[in-house]
């Protein structure tokens, strides 16, 4: 079973802490390829709801695309990242649309604008090739060729800004603008230090909006909405709680005396890097741009 101290979006790490056996992770479909230089694709396939309930995590496909580059100012690496990612979001769900009648594609920058580790999906949606408006306007006109696609966005806030749940201003937007697909893009909150900042997760299973922090909210998927819905994250924040448990267990190596309970106070602190501002930035655009290049218009 998993770890109850552990506190993980990441279905991968979710993966890796299970001390069950194997006979007990049946139902769990694992493979990983090399997609490009430094960039490593692992995807995790939950095919059971018993295989869910061992895992702690929904049915579904979990994609994650790990590089330590993610952390880096490589413009050729995040350009080529983006295409894979581009690549990752058509083969969820590949749309119907065409030139005559385009699909809608909604993209929702969840988060706190104005909390750093939390504003990568605002930021995201800032860089967007927003094109449902031109369509309306203009038709197939406005863009350079052709596209069957149609991108719209909006930044939702947060339930202490606005006073109502994500979910239910999605469902409003969903049920008016008719979107084909809905994409979610929010920060993460991942167990090892090594995936901060490094690692994008995609899934077809929805989000928990505030879930891995504990700050639980309504759940946005596909049974709430009525469509397809992909979630698209990176990871932005450490349990400080995971980082002191790792320390000790460094430090004890070995048989020895069991290791000492944690303070509660600490499970409700997060690490997160002091360059955050920065990352936060460039991975939001690099998620941006592999949106872009799936769905937006041929600029």
């Amino acid at each position: 079973m998993l770890p109850s101290t552990l506190r993980t979006d990441l279905a991968l790490e979710a993966q890796e802490a299970l001390t069950c056996t194997p006979q007990e992770t049946e139902g769990v479909k694992i493979s990983e390829t090399t997609v490009a230089s430094h960039l490593t694709q692992t995807i995790v396939q939950i095919q059971t709801e018993n295989a869910a309930k061992t895992i702690g995590k929904p049915k579904g496909t979990y994609i994650t695309l790990e590089s330590p580059k993610f952390a880096e100012h490589d413009d050729s690496f995040h350009a080529t990242a983006s295409k894979v990612l581009a690549d990752c979001l058509t083969s969820f769900c590949p749309l119907k649309g065409n030139y005559q009648h385009p699909d809608t594609v909604l993209v929702v920058g969840l988060g706190n604008r104005n909390v750093t580790p939390d504003c990568l999906g605002p930021f995201c949606v800032d860089h967007l090739s927003i094109s449902r408006h031109l369509f309306a306007e203009y038709g197939q006109a406005a863009f350079p060729t052709p596209t069957p696609y149609l991108l719209s966005g909006i930044v939702p806030g947060v339930m202490g800004q606005t006073g109502m749940e994500t979910t239910e201003i999605i469902q409003g937007i969903v049920s008016t603008l008719r979107p084909a697909l809905c994409i979610l893009v929010d920060s993460l909150a991942a167990r090892s230090i090594k995936r901060l900042n490094r690692t994008i997760q995609i899934s077809d299973t929805g989000i928990q909006p505030g879930g891995g922090v504990g700050n639980h909210r309504k759940a946005i998927t596909r049974e709430n909405l009525g469509i397809p819905v992909l979630s698209l994250g990176v990871p932005m924040v450490v349990d400080a709680a995971t980082i002191v448990t790792d320390s000790l267990q460094l430090v004890q190596k070995g048989p020895s005396t069991p290791l000492p309970s944690l303070p509660p106070s600490l499970h409700t602190l997060f690490v997160t890097p002091k360059d955050v501002d920065d990352r936060v930035s460039r991975l939001a655009f690099t998620l941006s741009e592999g949106i872009n290049k799936a769905f937006g218009p041929s600029w």
